[in-house]
């Protein structure tokens, strides 16, 4: 789901709260050394959000958060602040070209341009941690 985050709306933080779970802790964050991605360059996206980010004349940067059962994808188009909430069940990850990875939810996708090796190392901390912490939660539930 695609939603403005820009303002502290009770409903919203629920809403993605009940989607993707609680943020991480202070010492869950320490642990895991760093659950965000830093700003990464948007290649493409799917129209909904391509008619979001052409209303300004900035490049086009998004973050990722890792949340216990899914992600936060976040991008700015001109004053707001938006994210794609996306559980794990849903989460598609791709590696196109060298350094460009497609993230789809149902109709939605952003490709984003890697460059950096500090984000093709959080594309693999993310992609492990879906592995081994969701993936075991399914396979033995309490």
């Amino acid at each position: 789901m695609l939603l403005n985050i820009s303002y502290n709306r009770p409903k919203i933080k629920k809403q993605i709260d009940n989607a993707v779970g609680k943020p991480f802790s202070l010492m869950q964050r320490i642990k895991m050394k760093g659950i965000g991605s830093g700003k990464m360059i948007i290649d493409s996206t799917s129209i909904q959000i391509h008619n979001l980010l052409v209303l300004d004349n900035n490049q086009n940067v998004c973050g990722i958060e890792m949340r216990p059962n899914g992600i936060l994808v976040s991008f700015r188009s001109l004053l707001e602040t938006y994210a794609l909430i996306i559980p794990f069940y849903k989460l598609k990850i791709y590696k196109g070209q060298s350094d460009v990875y497609s993230i789809y939810r149902d109709e939605y996708f952003i490709k984003v341009k890697v460059k950096e090796k500090q984000h093709h190392k959080f594309m693999q901390k993310l992609l492990n941690f879906k592995l081994q912490e969701y993936d075991s939660k399914l396979q033995y539930p309490n």
